[in-house]
């Protein structure tokens, strides 16, 4: 028990780690923005993986998605898109709601799937009562979970949206989870 103890906060540490290391990065950049050229809005993943290498066990990303608005004037009505690849071994889930779900299960800090939901490659949200972002404020999509069999080699991208009133085009997120892997067959031979 206490060698698991240890491991989950091994893990909480590296975390914690790569999220300061993460704001390090976003801070420097907008730094080096001049007025003109400045952004408002910043969006990007923050995640853990659990990989594995038997095709028998499932490999896990745990990731949040946070946006923050970086300008002086509040941003409205956002929302965001997470894309899975086409034809990807990848499953989504996560924390949301639909429109007719009851309003009691629609507490604000939540969010709403806004498409369809046997779309399994896109997952528009929006977050629940909250309808302006306001100047340095982040809202985050969090714990939402990617998994994956390794049965067989996969590479993927996944990737990420931001848009509102003022971002009708939408901006990508400056980090897309990159996940791939070669899975060997016996014998040493890729498949």
């Amino acid at each position: 028990m206490s060698n698991n103890h240890k491991d989950l906060e091994t893990k909480i540490t590296q975390l914690q780690h790569q999220t300061k290391s993460y704001v390090y990065e976003i801070k420097k950049l907008v730094d080096e923005l001049n007025d003109s050229a400045r952004m408002n809005i910043i969006s990007y993943f923050t995640y853990s993986l659990n990989i594995s290498h038997d095709p028998e066990q499932e490999s896990l990303c745990l990731g949040t998605y946070h946006v923050h608005n970086m300008g002086n004037q509040p941003i409205t009505n956002p929302y965001l898109c997470i894309k899975i690849p086409e034809e990807s071994p990848f499953s989504f889930s996560g924390r949301y709601v639909y429109e007719n779900f009851k309003q009691s299960l629609k507490n604000a800090g939540g969010w709403e799937r806004i498409n369809d939901k046997t779309n399994q490659e896109e997952f528009w949200l929006k977050p629940l009562g909250k309808t302006s972002l306001e100047p340095n404020e982040t809202i985050s999509f969090s714990n939402f979970q990617i998994k994956w069999l390794p049965v067989e080699s996969y590479a993927g991208t996944i990737m990420g949206f931001t848009y509102s009133d003022q971002l009708k085009d939408g901006i990508a997120v400056i980090n897309p989870i990159n996940l791939n892997g070669t899975v060997r067959v016996e014998g040493g031979e890729n498949e």
